[in-house]
């Protein structure tokens, strides 16, 4: 769904062209859109001696995409995160299995969990179920990489639009405290009386909550229903609102994120 533009920009295809053929694909590529625009920046001046390397912690950035996108096609991601705090940083992006869509009409698509209309509001009908058996998957991942020696305070789960629900899911029903969970476009995957299961440790767990307020998919409002029920859970949460903003994630939210990634990392002994 990415292709390369002048000005070293990614974007997806003509979504008015998709629609014009395909009025239902057109769903999936909106949801799973992850805009990202690449801005040049002045080459960071990067330490690259031993001594600052061995002091870098291990970390593990496991990113979750949107509906009806792949992981692959959001490794461009990682490109950014030039800092040498992330010089032993470990990135996963998986792809969600094919699963049939409610809102796309049954179709089969790469999907987390199911969605039952879009927009999403921030009353749309909440498919728990089906998000707690994708959260068990996103927890395999995370016990793998903690198995292997990473601090779980060095674990940031983040995730797009639907990923950005999962991430919220994940990281708030994990038993440890992890290093964080940052929500991209995403809306609260579930109902308030999913709080009092919580582990109190996984309410220790920071969440970083971006929103455009022109987004016309996962509608602004969804995003603002997040951090009162995160209050109301005791889970600490920092929403960005950005104007102008549409279905996307913008170069400016990727800088916050990295600066907010490392102010949370775990020096390494």
């Amino acid at each position: 769904m990415y292709c390369r533009t002048k000005g070293s920009a990614w974007r997806t295809r003509d979504m008015y062209s998709i629609l014009l053929t395909n009025p239902v694909a057109l769903l999936a590529v909106i949801l799973g859109s992850t805009i990202i625009f690449i801005l040049f920046l002045q080459p960071r001046h990067l330490s690259s001696s031993p001594k600052s390397d061995s002091m870098a912690a291990r970390s593990f950035v496991l990113w979750l995409h949107g509906l009806g996108d792949s992981g692959p096609a959001n490794e461009p991601i990682k490109t950014l995160f030039r800092s040498s705090e992330f010089r032993n940083t470990k990135w996963s992006f998986p792809s969600a299995p094919e699963n049939p869509v409610t809102c796309n009409y049954g179709m089969r698509m790469p999907s987390w969990f199911d969605i039952q209309e879009i927009p999403v509001t921030a009353d749309s009908p909440k498919a728990e179920s089906d998000v707690l058996k994708a959260v068990q998957n996103v927890h395999a991942m995370i016990d793998k990489e903690v198995a292997a020696g990473t601090d779980p305070n060095n674990v940031f789960v983040c995730g797009f639009s639907q990923g950005g629900a999962l991430t919220l899911a994940s990281v708030l029903l994990y038993p440890k405290k992890l290093g964080g969970g940052a929500v991209f476009s995403g809306w609260v995957p579930f109902n308030s009386s999913m709080i009092e299961k919580f582990p109190e440790d996984a309410k220790k767990t920071p969440i970083l909550w971006s929103h455009g307020v022109a987004d016309r998919t996962v509608l602004f409002e969804a995003g603002q229903a997040g951090p009162p029920f995160l209050q109301q859970a005791g889970v600490t949460c920092e929403f960005k609102a950005y104007p102008g903003l549409g279905h996307s994630i913008s170069n400016e939210e990727l800088q916050l994120l990295e600066s907010w990634i490392k102010t949370r990392l775990q020096s390494s002994s």
